[in-house]
């Protein structure tokens, strides 16, 4: 399939002061002359932060990695999990139209989207709030039909249910990712039938779903604060880890030099081995076969 740059593109584009901190700390994992591998992550926070990829978004990451402009958009043209064209201003939703949900009811929620937002994937509503589109399985198929809306998964979806959430999403609201037919995560509807041990003390919400809550980051565009920037490559947190790895051989010494005298008895058991090779301490079974060769030569 041809991917092609929006014909209709900003004039500029700058990562926001913590995704430029965030994107250098990315690009630092890199050796001299390797910077170019960061160019999907960088890629990313620019759409996350946008919501859709710019040309001018990837002539400045191509810029900050030192690449050629035409490297960048091999990269942002190929790989379809970047949206070269603008999405909603409140949400992208992305439906997943393979086997295990186009069973259970993809088809009517592409319906649901086409009648409320629009009749063709990438394009936006009317308002410019929503934009939808079919997407390959996102590996969520036990929750089977779902979508993705912004970041996060909501799961086990009907048409109605759909419904309701594009309205919510419309109003201002967020509404908690994850199942929305009242299951914690994967199990079944009717409970668990193992691990049950594990039912108490958990979260209100299962992992990705609570992360969401906690940070709140499902349709938000990406600034770089949302979360502490973490670069321990770079800072004193990197060295203790380095510094162990002396004091680990060191202690291994020791369990060598225990290991030694076992090595050394084992040279000691031969000879008792030859010991007992001797007529005087022969098995009886070898005894047998030497006696008829005796009785042999006296008939001779």
């Amino acid at each position: 399939m041809l991917r092609r740059l929006h014909p209709v593109q900003p004039d500029s584009f700058a990562f926001t002061p913590a995704n430029l901190e965030w994107a250098k700390g990315q690009i630092s994992k890199y050796p001299e002359g390797r910077q170019a591998s960061a160019i999907i992550p960088l890629l990313w926070r620019a759409q996350e932060q946008e919501g859709w990829l710019t040309r001018k978004a990837i002539e400045c990451v191509a810029d900050m990695l030192g690449m050629a402009y035409i490297r960048a958009l091999e990269v942002a043209t190929f790989y379809f999990m970047f949206q070269l064209q603008p999405v909603g201003s409140v949400a992208h939703i992305q439906i997943c139209g393979t086997t295990s949900c186009m069973i259970c009811g993809a088809e009517e929620l592409i319906a649901v989207c086409k009648e409320l937002i629009a009749p063709a994937p990438h394009s936006l509503s009317a308002d410019g709030k929503f934009s939808w589109e079919e997407v390959e399985c996102m590996g969520a198929c036990a929750n089977a039909p779902m979508a993705q809306i912004g970041k996060d998964y909501y799961e086990d979806l009907t048409a109605a249910k759909l419904r309701d959430l594009i309205a919510r999403f419309s109003k201002g609201e967020v509404p908690v990712p994850g199942p929305q037919n009242g299951r914690y995560a994967a199990e079944p509807l009717s409970g668990l039938t193992s691990l049950k041990e594990f039912e108490s003390g958990r979260q209100q919400y299962n992992a990705s779903a609570q992360l969401a809550v906690d940070i709140g980051d499902t349709v938000k565009r990406i600034d770089g604060t949302e979360v502490p920037i973490l670069t321990p490559w770079l800072g004193k947190a990197a060295k203790p880890a380095a510094a162990a790895r002396p004091k680990a051989a060191k202690a291994a010494a020791p369990e060598k030099a225990e290991a030694a005298p076992k090595a050394a008895a084992k040279p000691a058991a031969k000879p008792a081995a030859k010991k007992a090779a001797t007529p005087e301490t022969a098995p009886a079974t070898e005894k047998k076969t030497r006696a008829p060769r005796a009785k042999k030569t006296e008939k001779e």
